[in-house]
């Protein structure tokens, strides 16, 4: 069985990030959407929010091989713990390949048998970012199209009452 984990911190998660999990569960038999509870980082919505958001996105597109959960800790660590030999990362611009080759890097010292797969944006999300949401929304701003209809009304209160 060919196990991937998509890590992120998700915060709020993206149509860019619902694409890159829809070429994911295309070509992997279960995938794991790791949200990144990192204690150093002040996100706009808790683990438990985040980790809801996807399912309510993933049950939306039908995907069945997917699995949302929270996770602390090196992310080969907890690839390790859920079986999985792949990970999933987006890339937007030649800046995301920068570090993203830095990051695999460590990975790969790490556990060499972990590999990371590589999707790139669909040109009409190269622009979109969870920070990029969360200014928009901050200000008011029309949010559809950047994030899962599912998720509009939760982040756009919580952007809206910050």
């Amino acid at each position: 069985m060919r196990i991937c984990v998509y890590p992120g911190s998700f915060d709020p998660f993206t149509e860019g990030h619902l694409d890159v999990l829809r070429n994911a569960v295309s070509l992997f038999d279960c995938v794991y959407v790791g949200v990144l509870n990192n204690a150093a980082k002040r996100a706009t919505f808790t683990p438990k929010e985040r980790v809801q958001m996807i399912e309510r996105a993933v049950s939306d597109a039908d995907f069945t091989n997917v699995k949302v959960e929270s996770f602390d800790g090196l992310l080969v660590d907890y690839a390790t713990r859920i079986g999985a030999s792949y990970i999933i990362r987006g890339l937007r611009a030649i800046t995301d390949f920068e570090y993203e080759f830095q990051i695999d890097a460590i990975n790969r010292h790490l556990q060499p048998h972990i590999q990371t797969v590589y999707f790139m944006a669909n040109p009409s999300h190269s622009f979109l970012s969870s920070s990029t949401v969360k200014e928009i929304g901050g200000y008011g701003g029309n949010i559809r199209g950047l994030v899962p209809d599912c998720n509009i009304k939760m982040i756009t209160e919580r952007l809206m009452n910050q």
